[in-house]
């Protein structure tokens, strides 16, 4: 299927007589396969510079991460092929079924003996081979879920007060359970693109709008009751200020000594010298910080060239499906597009000081097995949409027989 995809077949299909006049065209789908494999490729090579010393140090092995890596690369792109070839329906009609799977992986991890507490948070479960982040894989389900509520209600939802606080009151339960972890990147992501899936189905601004000071005031009431937040909050601002130097915004400060010494075209492939004791979380949170220096400006450019193609492929997908009336999938990838575009803008905020420090990885490039499974089943998802969007200028017969 995925090369059907990729094949010239689905761009003439798309100008056969029929389809919908638009004046934003679809990308052709090769656009997002290429910034995935090229995200995933540019992932191996610069976590594998940025983690080589940690490696070394802590495993007495410089490609330790490397191999682990590519594995998990690996089995991402088989979940990828498989997910784009389950029928979108199927993800519909066992939408409920999802969310609850969704609120037991984030129950889970804050049951004793599930729970892998690292650094004060309790985000991971240990399962020996590889460390596991249940909202890595519970955001997605999330996601679905709100697509097929939003497709079943989509009319009700956007004029009636009940349709409406339905989906808040279960974004709230979830970001409740990221709180007890806690996972504030993580609880922003989710909130925002719940929001922005409500805009999207039609929601009136006026009752967004009035979700902003209750949400101001949970930010506040956050901020007071966890010093760390109110901490990183006001470090953020001057991470170099002696105070902050080696408290709150060791990280930022250190990640913007990579980013100045890189300048424009780096210092070259392997030679950061921020990687080597003193820049932490070089190959998770902070891998950016590493290209910033060993590639400079140009490397930056580049990795958000590609995130940009990624997030407008999403968009564009979606709005294809929207238009042809596949309104359940043109949900879904309106939001697995802003969940892509949510982490990516905030680990490249934090990294360049823009937004205060959060532990959220950068799809595709940083380190990480579960997360690398995650995106890539994602894509596949993406690309399902895609090519059941096209198949609707196909003749009823041949469209039967493919979706089958």
């Amino acid at each position: 299927m995925i090369g059907t995809v990729t094949g010239t077949a689905i761009g003439n299909s798309a100008r056969q007589p029929g389809a919908p006049t638009r004046a934003w065209q679809a990308p052709r789908p090769s656009a997002i396969l290429l910034a995935t494999i090229l995200l995933l490729f540019f992932g191996l090579l610069m976590m594998t510079s940025a983690s080589v010393e940690i490696a070394e140090s802590r495993y007495g092995d410089a490609w330790f991460h490397l191999r682990r890596q590519a594995i998990f690369a690996a089995i991402g792109i088989v979940v990828m092929l498989v997910t784009a070839h389950i029928p979108i329906n199927f993800w519909n009609r066992l939408n409920q079924l999802l969310l609850i799977a969704a609120y037991a992986m984030l129950v889970l991890v804050l049951l004793p003996g599930f729970g892998h507490e690292v650094n004060g948070s309790t985000r991971w479960i240990d399962l020996g081979f590889i460390t596991v982040q249940p909202s890595e894989p519970a955001k997605v389900l999330f996601v679905i879920f709100l697509a097929s509520y939003f497709d079943r209600h989509r009319e009700s939802v956007a004029t009636s007060w009940m349709k409406f606080l339905v989906p808040l009151g279960l974004t709230g339960l979830a970001v409740a359970l990221l709180q007890r972890q806690p996972d504030h990147g993580t609880m922003f992501i989710l909130t925002l693109t719940a929001l922005c899936m409500m805009f999207l189905v039609g929601v009136r601004s006026r009752r967004l709008l009035s979700l902003f000071v209750p949400a101001i005031g949970a930010i506040g009431l956050l901020a007071l009751t966890r010093p760390y937040v109110l901490k990183r909050l006001t470090s953020f601002l001057d991470p170099c200020a002696l105070e902050n130097t080696y408290g709150a915004g060791y990280q930022l400060c250190q990640a913007h000594i990579a980013f100045g010494r890189g300048e424009l075209f780096g210092l070259g492939l392997g030679n950061s010298i921020q990687k080597i004791d003193f820049l932490p979380e070089t190959h998770n949170d902070f891998v950016l910080a590493v290209i910033g220096e060993e590639l400079g400006l140009a490397g930056l450019a580049l990795v958000i060239l590609l995130f940009c193609i990624l997030v407008w492929s999403c968009f564009s997908i979606a709005w294809q499906a929207q238009q042809r009336e596949r309104f359940f999938s043109a949900y879904l990838a309106w939001g697995l597009g802003l969940l892509f575009a949510g982490q990516a803008m905030i680990n490249i905020g934090v990294n360049l000081g823009l937004l205060p420090t959060k532990g959220l990885t950068l799809p595709f490039i940083s380190y990480g097995g579960a997360s690398l499974v995650v995106c890539c089943a994602m894509i596949g998802l993406l690309l399902r949409i895609q090519y059941e969007s096209e198949c609707i200028a196909e003749s009823p017969a041949s469209r039967r027989r493919r979706l089958s």
